[in-house]
């Protein structure tokens, strides 16, 4: 049986930096019994967690009616779990961490996922900007015992193009390929 690939995407900006990385990822995913869904979180309508656990009243069940619903029914199925965001004020953008409180609604039936992963650009000249998001994922992977099957960083992106080229294009592909 192969593996379901589920990747949350949060750049608000298609065609940009983090869209070629996942592109390359799931370039690299693609194949070997292996299903990968992309989900666009910034394109969607997902809103904020309401913290009003109708999730654990009704097991799953998220109070919020939107775009989530989807993405929640892919997570269900899902073995590896990527992550992919450009770095934001020192966090990921707004988008994708609506979407990862939301995965709240799964926490009481759990979620079968088993390797989970992290794809991050940024414009600074150092990976550094992206610690405090790598950190917070570090801790959700450890909380949910999710092996952390690997880690891209692509710094100094200011424009899509200054990605072209990039060795870490070619790390995401392998890390899709290894996944």
């Amino acid at each position: 049986m192969g593996k379901n690939v589920v990747v949350l995407s949060g750049s608000p900006r298609k065609g940009g930096t983090t869209d070629r990385l996942v592109d390359a990822f799931a370039e690299g995913a693609a194949g070997s019994e292996r299903v990968v869904s992309v989900f666009r979180v910034a394109d969607m309508e997902i809103g904020g967690c309401l913290g009003c656990n109708h999730c654990f009243r009704e097991t799953g069940v998220c109070a919020r009616k939107d775009g989530m619903g989807s993405v929640l029914e892919e997570l269900r199925k899902a073995d590896v779990l990527v992550f992919a965001s450009p770095v934001y004020y020192f966090g990921v953008s707004s988008q994708l961490k609506a979407a990862v409180d939301r995965m709240y609604a799964l926490m009481k039936e759990g979620m079968r996922v088993k390797r989970a992963a992290l794809l991050m650009t940024c414009g600074d000249d150092t990976d550094a900007a992206a610690a405090p998001s790598i950190a917070m994922f570090r801790r959700v992977f450890a909380y949910m015992r999710w092996e952390e099957a690997g880690i891209v960083v692509t710094p100094r992106l200011h424009e899509p193009s200054d990605i072209e080229g990039r060795e870490e294009l070619e790390r995401a592909k392998n890390l899709g390929r290894n996944i």
